[in-house]
């Protein structure tokens, strides 16, 4: 409304020389292009609660299917938690995982192998799940450089909650102190994404102890909420549900930043109706 309000002010009524015509057509176009660059730098962002994992992963699928034949004309961000489960990617070692089926069954922990890179990990209550639909053709087709950026986005939005965080070369994931606080591991197909990071903010750090942490020997696992409370030993920190929004919201801020897009929610139903297969 902004630009239309100022196109009229520039152009008074009953001007009609070919000069007034030629500016108002050029101040329209430029309203346009405007206005379509903003409605095309958008990401939708999806925040579905607590969300089993095979559903999830039949989601994300489906979702990454949609945004490759366009019936999703954005970049979609799912945002979720996971009941207790852990996943074995491409990179996986057996001997990472030191319980097996059934006795992480008995601790009421799923099991899933799936296509994403990276090695054993775990998702479970208090840790935010992201799963990025991306199309890269939009952005730049390169994984590594696309890892990096999602880095930074949880390096971002650590530092505007008071964690000071960075990466640990060599190795994908966020750390902050030596500490790892977020694992990372994608997969792509024809540059659209799927999978995604796991941010620890008040995740209970017992259920690490089943795996060698993405295979990285003596790894130490952290969380926003530990971070906190040791940085801030005479403050209190926020109540989990309240911490566990702020969160969200910082990485929903800087997703949007690092890539340039502009975050609008996407209720849970609208995006199963979008990506349903016909």
């Amino acid at each position: 409304m902004r630009l239309r309000g100022r196109i009229r002010s520039e152009v008074q009524p009953g001007s009609r020389t070919p000069e007034a015509r030629f500016r108002f057509i050029r101040l329209s176009t430029l309203a346009v292009t405007q206005l379509q660059h903003t409605a095309d730098r958008q990401i939708l962002v999806a925040s579905l609660g607590t969300v089993p994992y095979a559903e999830a992963l039949d989601l994300q699928r489906a979702a990454a299917r949609a945004r490759l034949d366009r019936r999703l004309d954005q970049d979609v961000l799912v945002l979720l938690e996971h009941p207790p489960v852990v996943t074995t990617g491409r990179s996986t070692k057996g001997q990472n995982l030191l319980l097996d089926q059934a006795a992480l069954a008995s601790r009421g922990i799923e099991l899933f192998d799936v296509e994403r890179g990276g090695d054993v990990t775990f998702h479970g209550p208090g840790q935010l799940v992201g799963y990025p639909i991306v199309d890269l053709k939009r952005h730049k087709e390169d994984l590594h450089w696309y890892l990096r950026q999602v880095e930074q986005v949880l390096i971002d939005a650590l530092g505007a909650l008071g964690v000071p965080a960075d990466r640990n070369p060599g190795k994908t994931g966020v750390w902050t102190s030596g500490r790892k606080i977020a694992s990372i591991g994608v997969h792509a197909r024809q540059w659209v994404t799927w999978h995604g990071f796991a941010l620890n903010v008040t995740t209970d750090l017992s259920y690490f102890d089943v795996m060698v942490p993405c295979g990285i020997p003596d790894v130490v696992m952290t969380s926003v909420e530990r971070e906190l409370q040791e940085s801030r030993a005479t403050s209190p920190v926020r109540p989990p549900g309240e911490l566990f929004a702020e969160v969200s919201a910082a990485v929903v801020a800087a997703m949007g930043q690092r890539f340039s897009l502009d975050p609008v929610p996407l209720a849970s139903a609208e995006l199963r109706t979008r990506i349903a297969d016909v």
